[in-house]
């Protein structure tokens, strides 16, 4: 099995982005080598960490397909977590769907207009 062990935010405003991520998970950035280059810290154990560096080229359409891999984030309340993600300057781009017997999932749209995904495990969920 292949694990997925890093992963890029391309940003329009990295700025806005850091607090965006800061503000919603308590994420943590941190200066790569490169000035043009952030790390971003999730927390302590097991997950994955990842980059957040400008955009190069135009911010996605609402009407842009997903052209990028979308990272899922575990999470304890959906609901809560999405009313977040718009206090914050995010959107909701698919709301609170049911994976029966596993749990729930949304989609959300971050000040960048990049795609990711929130997870709350619930084997009830239908």
């Amino acid at each position: 099995m292949l694990r997925p062990v890093h992963f890029e935010i391309h940003a329009g405003d990295v700025d806005r982005a850091r607090t965006f991520y800061s503000t919603v998970f308590g994420w943590r950035f941190q200066q790569g080598g490169d000035e043009q280059y952030w790390l971003v810290l999730t927390g302590e154990g097991p997950g994955i960490d990842g980059g957040l560096l400008p955009r190069k080229g135009p911010e996605p359409s609402d009407e842009t397909p997903i052209a990028a891999f979308a990272t899922t984030v575990e999470v304890d309340d959906v609901e809560a977590m999405l009313s977040i993600v718009e206090t914050a300057g995010g959107r909701v781009a698919m709301p609170k769907t049911a994976l029966t017997g596993m749990g729930w999932v949304a989609y959300c749209r971050d000040t960048e207009g990049n795609i990711f995904g929130m997870f709350q495990a619930d084997d009830l969920a239908s």
